[in-house]
């Protein structure tokens, strides 16, 4: 894996769960399964119906406005830092790529709020050290440790990780 195949998915598992992020490059994709999985998407396409989404090859974002800021709709009802580095990502990418991102906005539909987060120097620094950490992750031949069980709650890749 090198840079140009980490894409918004790759950043988010890796702020969410490395270990979920080292399964999920190893083919393993339980999500189809999970409730949560099928609430987001169904939540992703009936809000903002009316936007297009970009695809930039690895990464796939929700929007871009008129003013460069890219929009990213959200089923869960506050921000995390996985949302805050997927959002950072794409504005790393839209500037490869020679556009201006502004930043990212992030839309929570559930609690119709909506969080602003400006891409700076710094976010552009920080997008590219978790590109480096996902190539880290990829290329490590074992598992990253799992997460206290609390953390799990949710997780499609819960199996995976708690069975015995």
């Amino acid at each position: 894996m090198d840079a140009e195949d980490v894409g918004g998915v790759h950043v988010k598992y890796l702020y969410h769960c490395p270990r979920q992020l080292w399964l999920y490059l190893r083919g393993v994709r339980p999500e189809h399964l999970s409730g949560a999985v099928q609430l987001g998407e169904a939540v992703h396409e009936t809000s903002y119906a009316r936007s297009s989404p970009i695809d930039l090859g690895a990464a796939k974002l929700d929007f871009i406005d008129g003013r460069h800021w890219v929009h990213e709709v959200k089923s869960s009802a506050r921000p995390t830092p996985a949302d805050q580095a997927q959002g950072r990502h794409y504005c790393y990418r839209l500037e490869k790529i020679g556009i201006d991102a502004k930043g990212a906005i992030l839309h929570y539909p559930k609690t119709r709020r909506t969080h602003r987060y400006p891409y700076t120097p710094e976010a552009a620094d920080q997008a590219q050290a978790d590109i480096a950490e996902v190539i880290g992750v990829a290329a490590s031949p074992i598992s990253p440790a799992r997460l206290a069980r609390s953390a799990c709650r949710g997780c499609s890749f819960t199996d995976y990780c708690w069975t015995e």
